[in-house]
């Protein structure tokens, strides 16, 4: 089968097309021909060899293949799987192994996908989808809540913004650049520049005060939370966790499942929140798309296609 892969670790170049054989599906497991795959900054971490030796199997025997999330056909079901069958429709998870025609994942990794959604959107759905979820989850956000998404054009940053509406919060901060400020207008959400005055430009957008708040931006927007909000345990931080340990904050938690990315595409037919997709690589461009997602600059998801007729 045809994969992007990393055969020496290092920058965007690294990451090279190549054909590798096909897996097979074990016991409790799912084969399935992918159509699309998302990408994430994980991917970009695993590709320049910033995981741990777990993240990368067999290495450097082995080619590693990045990709995190996806979506596709089941081509096949292993041993004990009665939840899944060949023609089967789905989203899914993983660790690695993703940026390939075929992927073996467990069962427990998969959610049907609704047969309205874009093969595009579910591929993009299951890493900053769940992430958010779980944030918001952790957080606790409800009615009534104010809530301070920063990095809130992002692809965690927009899915967090509606559901945090979707689930009740009377306001959110979202943290972004001036070009994003219509879109986090249109998602429901009050946006507030980046940069020196952070936390005086918040207060003002929110003078009933700040309840929550939820960092996908970095160090900087870590401490202007603190100062806003009173109660450490409603700080979580998705990227700066050395800061958060300095700060006495809790460590983000949660853990992936089928049951949630399916509650995820039950809210996306719903319409309690929309993906916005900046851009779709084919696999043969992964190397492009990952120079893309390392700028830190655009609103909404990247993807790659995979299956024809993703």
């Amino acid at each position: 089968m045809r994969a992007a892969v990393v055969t020496t670790f290092g920058g965007p170049g690294n990451l090279h097309l190549a054909e590798i054989p096909a897996p097979r599906p074990a016991a409790g497991e799912v084969l399935v021909r992918i159509r699309a795959a998302g990408i994430l900054p994980f991917d970009t971490g695993l590709r320049a060899g910033h995981m741990p030796p777990a993240m990368t199997p067999g290495y450097p025997e082995h080619p590693v293949v990045p990709g995190n999330e996806f979506a596709g056909t089941v081509a096949e079901a292993g041993a004990g799987v009665t939840a899944f069958a060949p023609g089967d429709d789905v989203l899914g998870f993983t660790t690695t192994g993703a940026y390939a025609e075929y992927i073996a994942v467990p069962a427990g990794n998969l959610a049907a996908k609704p047969a309205g959604m874009p093969w595009d959107v579910a591929a993009a759905l299951s890493g900053n989808g769940q992430g958010a979820h779980m944030a918001l989850r952790q957080l606790g956000v409800g009615p009534g809540d104010v809530l301070v998404v920063h990095a809130a054009a992002g692809g965690l940053g927009t899915i967090a913004v509606q559901l945090a509406r979707h689930f009740g919060a009377a306001k959110v901060i979202g943290t972004a650049s001036e070009a994003n400020h219509d879109y986090l207008r249109s998602l429901g959400a009050t946006p507030v520049t980046y940069g020196p005055g952070l936390v005086d430009r918040i207060r003002a957008a929110a003078p009933e005060g700040v309840d929550a708040a939820l960092d996908a931006a970095g160090p900087e927007a870590l401490h202007a939370s603190v100062e806003l909000v009173e109660d450490r345990k409603r700080i979580v931080t998705m990227i700066s966790d050395a800061e958060a340990r300095e700060l006495g904050l809790p460590e983000w938690s949660g853990v992936r499942t089928g049951e949630r990315l399916a509650e995820l595409a039950d809210l996306w037919t719903q319409g309690a929140f929309t993906l916005h997709i900046r851009a779709a690589y084919p696999l043969a461009e992964a190397a492009d798309a990952h120079r893309a997602i390392e700028t830190g600059h655009g609103r909404g998801k990247l993807v790659l296609t995979v299956g024809e007729d993703a």
